[in-house]
């Protein structure tokens, strides 16, 4: 048994607002509760002529609600979001147009970003304005953050693509690197390495690396995205975005760069950005691609803890583990597992103390198979002059507090890519340029921050309605205290 539905009744004219056809409980209307957007006017208002001639321009609120529902729901294109707004009532609403109002055209917003918004820093305060309103609200828990980096699949054919050589990036911390290793060089009777050659073992190798050159793939459709290639993952041109988030997930700032600079390159950039919104980070929670001396010192000079995982010695199978070559401190010497010395050497340009073993004896040495291959059986152990940091590193790692804080990355820096990805439409992008891409996941992050800042608050308020009720309930049947009423 079912009944036919009438369709004629479609055409029946009644008399409705906007306002009534938008459901109490959908996510726009906790949006607009949660957060005034009127703070844009004043940030764009030095970016519109303040002269009335010609016709006026889009409502720039309407126009950025525009983008935020395109991240929000993770509609994959403008012209898409258009045609999902001109359908929607609740989309409407939220932009503030009526039934019939004409929306504007997909392109609107991409005319607005070059001739108003490019170069501008009105996408970051936006993005800081709704992190702002979570921080205020009490939502935010920096006391450990979570950093990792993802690829964004950028909008450029794989084989269009051409050869060039460029400069290599220097280490954000290579001048200090080349202090501590001059004062190394010095310490042994070395003498400093020079800038020009590129020799390891020369008295005047070099120490800068910003000189050298290195061949990179560069795509002819995007030349700012970058080749990236990782495991199984098929090659593509690609952008990488280094994130941190706190423990509630809300994301707490990120940096772009191309897909083919490494994470640890960029950890210095989104790390000095954290820290500096909130000092009062604890913990700092990294894979075991960031886990390098350089990183490790700026992380615990800073007075912070790094959370790290352990990371398996890079040995080939059947020689001895690095770690059972034991340091001896008292006597710069490393001491081998036959109990036998390997010599300082040298310190090279990047930073590593190398000790060499004495040939005579390794030669005749019955563990010389699992130690060493090379011709002239000597075995060379390399040292970091910031070694240290890798120790304290380590002895952090096996605490139970900060073995608990590296595990919740899970739970938190992961789950915030697997959400972006999706369900906001971060896993691609169908813009161009650093700039132009960063500014989209500026929004797209700021409408993440904004969801779980509407949910939350619509959920407390909700909360707090309740306990209103129980306390009058009380007061009028004069209940007596139980204990799941007692801390109402």
């Amino acid at each position: 048994m079912y009944k036919k539905q009438n369709r004629d009744k479609q055409k029946d004219i009644r008399v409705v607002s906007l306002e009534d056809l938008v459901p109490r409980d959908h996510l726009l209307r906790k949006i607009d509760r949660a957060i005034n957007f009127d703070f844009i006017y004043e940030e764009v208002k030095d970016l519109y002529s303040a002269t009335e001639w010609g016709k006026p321009g889009i409502d720039p609120v309407s126009l950025f609600k525009i983008v935020l529902i395109q991240h929000l729901y993770g509609i994959r294109s403008m012209r898409q979001t258009i045609k999902e707004i001109e359908v929607n009532m609740a989309y409407r609403w939220f932009i503030g147009y009526d039934l019939f109002e004409k929306i504007p055209h997909f392109s609107t917003f991409s005319k607005n970003y070059t001739r108003r918004f490019q170069g501008t820093q009105i996408f970051e305060r936006i993005f800081e304005k709704i992190l702002e309103e979570a921080i205020n609200s009490g939502y935010v828990d920096a006391s450990a953050v979570f950093i990792d980096g993802t690829h964004v699949k950028a909008s450029a054919n794989k084989k269009k693509n051409r050869k060039v050589e460029i400069e290599a990036t220097a280490k954000a911390y290579q001048e200090q690197l080349d202090e501590e290793i001059r004062k190394d060089r010095e310490a042994h009777g070395k003498r400093p390495l020079k800038k020009d050659d590129d020799s390891d073992d020369n008295e005047d190798g070099n120490i800068g690396g910003t000189g050298e050159r290195k061949t990179i793939t560069e795509s002819t459709t995007d030349p700012e995205s970058g080749l990236f290639h990782k495991g199984e993952h098929e090659k593509q041109f690609a952008y990488v975005a280094n994130t941190a988030c706190d423990r509630h997930n809300f994301v707490l700032g990120f940096v772009l760069g191309a897909g083919n600079i490494h994470d640890s390159q960029m950890f210095s950039g989104i790390y000095q950005k954290v820290i500096e919104r909130f000092p009062q980070v604890e913990a700092v929670a990294i894979d075991a691609g960031y886990k390098t001396p350089g990183i490790m010192k700026e992380i615990l000079d800073n007075g912070k803890i790094p959370c790290t995982p352990y990371k398996r010695p890079m040995t080939k199978d059947g020689f001895f583990k690095k770690n059972e070559y034991v340091y001896d401190e008292y006597y710069d010497c490393i001491i081998c597992p036959n109990n036998q010395p390997l010599k300082y050497s040298t310190t090279n340009k990047e930073g590593y103390k190398e000790y060499k073993s004495d040939p005579a004896i390794c030669s005749k040495c019955a563990m010389r198979e699992k130690c060493t291959q090379s011709k002239n059986c000597q075995k060379v152990v390399t040292r970091h002059v910031w070694a240290e940091y890798m120790e304290k590193a380590e002895d952090y790692r096996h605490t139970p507090q900060y073995k608990k804080i590296y595990a919740e990355r899970k739970q938190t820096i992961e789950r915030v890519f697997a959400c972006a990805k999706e369900q906001h439409g971060m896993r691609y992008t169908h813009l161009r340029g650093l700039a132009r891409v960063t500014s989209q996941l500026t929004l797209l992050f700021a409408s993440m921050n904004l969801k779980k800042l509407a949910t939350w608050k619509d959920r407390n308020g909700l909360l707090c309605l309740l306990e209103k009720l129980l306390i009058i309930v009380k007061g009028y049947f004069r209940i007596p205290k139980v204990p799941f009423l007692s801390t109402v």
